[in-house]
Order: structure tokens, then C-alpha cells, then sequence
């Protein structure tokens, strides 16, 4: 069943994921979906510095967005930064220092957020990270697993009460078409037994992300969640965690742009938001998570497991006092 799903898999991306696949889709876009002024509205955008959140991040900018830009590396993401405001003439774009992987930090961070901030319009959870050798954090977890997983928990649970004040509340969750290989695996969430791989640890950090997503949705009813698939994407990222898929694929790779197009569809239009609650989108498009004949669906039961085990761990370790480790620069 594993070797059938990663077939099915990598003949679904060629044909739907590469650039001819996102042409083949626009065709449909209706363009008047992202003719919106984003004036007034805040957006946390994590990853913002390169790739498809930088893309993002310029696209909100140029609507007169505020965005909030949460980067590992300060000369990096003030490079970005310089060149958003300069391209949007926005200047109400802030940087924010955090590395996701951290995330005792990642508390401390947002605990701060809220303090310093009367509301968020919209979160985008776009950071992540694909380690192919197994590493532990400061806090003693598997590095892909509290990047992609338990950083995203974390932070968007404690910006839920900012975001239930705020006007029309988003959550956008980029995952990867990767996650439907993968069913929810809730025995050995840090690869503790299992030998590691790189590639289905992201892999299944990204199913994660999809059962957060529905989970989270039904629990917050005031928020508009989702999660979506960008497509294979020629971003930094993916050459420097999959360099032989880069180089077999590089001339049918889509754009960040072209990757990011989804996730600014789901932040800013109307139409997005006239859609469920929860779902997983592709080119504008809610799609199934789930592969033809994959055995691949959780159970209410592992579901509500999982997420009290994700409540464990990161109570585990937030900071019995949040300090204010971040600033806007």
C-alpha cells in the first residue's frame, strides 16, 4: 500500500503540482477574487523572509496590509523587509526574530504578540523545515517535529484568543502534497522508533498540520481555518532539503509566486472565505486529503489522542512567566 500511494502520489504531483499544472488551473482564477484592499487589516506571516512566504508577504503589502513577519535570521529578513516596503510602499511591515524550532521561544513570543497588539486579522503558518538528519531542539524534541508540528500548535493556539477579536480571523496552514502518503501516526510522533527519514518525517509533520487544521476548525467556529498544498515550488528550501528532486525537476517547478498564489487567495478573498471551515486547498480549489483507495483516514479516537498529546508536550514547555523576546523593527 506504501509503494502504491508514493506511485500514485508522484504521478498526481507531475501532472497537478508542477508549473503546467498551476497554468492549467488559473485558467479558471477569477481574477477580481484578490482585487481587495487589505488597508487595516493585520497579518503574522512565519517564513516571510524567502520563498513563498516572502511572496506573501509582498502581495499583502502591495494591498496596504500590515504585516508581521516572523524570520530566524534578522539580516535576512530586514533584506526582505527593505525590499517589500520598497516594492509595496508599505511601510507598515515589522520584523519579528524567532526560530519556530524553539519553542519555549515560540511561547514566550506569542504570549508578548498579544500584549503588544490589539488584534490579528490573519495567521499564516508558511515556516518549516525538512532536517534529514535527526536533531533536537534545545527542549530535547526531533527538530522537524516541533518546527512543522508542535511550533505551529503552539503558536496558533495562543493567538486564537487575539484572533476571536478581531474582524473576519483567518488561519492559513501551508502543508505539502507529501502529507498524502502518510496516515496520521500517533504512536511515535518524534520518530523515536522508527528509522529516521527526512522526507516521510515532513511528510508526516504535514498530515499533522491537515488533522490540526480540522480539529481546530470545529473547535473555533469564529476563525476561518485552512490548510493547502502550494504545489512543487523552486524555492531555497526545497534545493537545499531535496537536492536530487530539485535538479530532476527544476524546469517544471512552479514559482514562489505561483505558489504562494493559494495561500494569498485564502488570506485575502471573499470567495475563500465563503467555504467551510477545515478544508485542504489546491489552486484555489478545496481538495480531498486523502489518496483513492489509501488507508490513510484517522479515527476520532487517534484524532483526540493526538492533540492531547500536542498539549502535553507543549505545556511541557512553555515558560512558567512569558518575557517579551521580540520586538518590531
Amino acid at each position: 500500500m506504501s509503494l502504491y500511494r508514493n506511485i500514485v502520489w508522484f504521478i498526481k504531483g507531475i501532472r497537478e503540482y508542477t508549473r503546467s499544472g498551476f497554468e492549467n488551473a488559473s485558467k479558471s482564477f477569477a481574477v477580481k477574487d484578490l482585487e481587495v484592499s487589505m488597508v487595516g487589516r493585520r497579518f503574522m506571516i512565519t517564513g516571510a523572509n524567502s520563498g513563498i512566504g516572502k511572496a506573501t508577504a509582498m502581495a499583502i503589502a502591495k494591498k496596504g496590509g500590515t504585516v508581521h513577519m516572523i524570520c530566524r535570521n534578522k539580516a535576512r529578513a530586514d533584506r526582505a523587509k527593505d525590499e517589500i516596503i520598497s516594492a509595496s510602499g508599505n511601510t507598515e511591515i515589522y520584523v519579528h526574530v524567532l526560530d519556530l524550532s524553539e519553542t519555549g521561544k515560540v511561547w514566550e513570543f506569542a504570549e508578548a504578540f498579544k500584549k503588544d497588539h490589539p488584534s490579528l486579522n490573519v495567521l499564516i503558518n508558511n515556516a518549516g523545515c525538512m532536517v534529514n538528519q535527526k536533531e533536537m531542539n534545545s527542549d530535547g524534541l526531533e527538530k522537524n517535529f516541533a518546527t512543522n508540528t508542535l511550533g505551529v500548535y503552539i503558536l496558533t493556539k495562543c493567538l486564537i484568543p487575539l484572533l476571536e477579536k478581531s474582524r473576519d480571523p483567518r488561519v492559513i496552514t501551508v502543508s505539502s502534497g507529501g502529507m498524502l502518503v502518510q496516515k496520521l501516526n500517533i504512536e511515535d510522533l518524534q520518530t523515536e522508533t522508527a528509522q529516521f527519514d527526512g522526507t516521510m518525517v515532513y511528510a508526516q509533520n504535514k498530515r499533522q498540520q491537515v488533522v490540526m487544521t480540522e480539529f481546530w476548525a470545529k473547535e473555533n467556529p469564529r476563525i476561518h481555518f485552512s490548510v493547502m498544498h502550494p504545489g512543487w515550488a523552486d524555492t531555497t528550501a526545497v534545493a537545499t532539503a531535496m537536492p536530487q528532486f530539485h535538479q530532476m525537476m527544476r524546469e517544471r517547478l512552479r514559482t514562489a509566486e505561483e505558489g504562494a498564489d493559494t495561500v494569498i487567495w485564502l488570506a485575502v478573498s471573499h470567495a475563500a472565505n465563503a467555504f467551510p471551515s477545515g478544508l485542504f486547498f489546491q489552486d484555489r480549489k478545496p481538495v480531498s486529503t486523502h489518496l483513492p483507495l489509501a488507508w490513510t483516514h484517522s479515527s476520532q479516537h487517534e484524532v483526540k489522542k493526538f492533540m492531547g498529546q500536542l498539549e502535553t508536550l507543549a505545556k511541557a514547555v512553555k515558560p512558567s512567566e512569558a518575557v517579551v523576546t521580540s520586538s518590531d523593527t
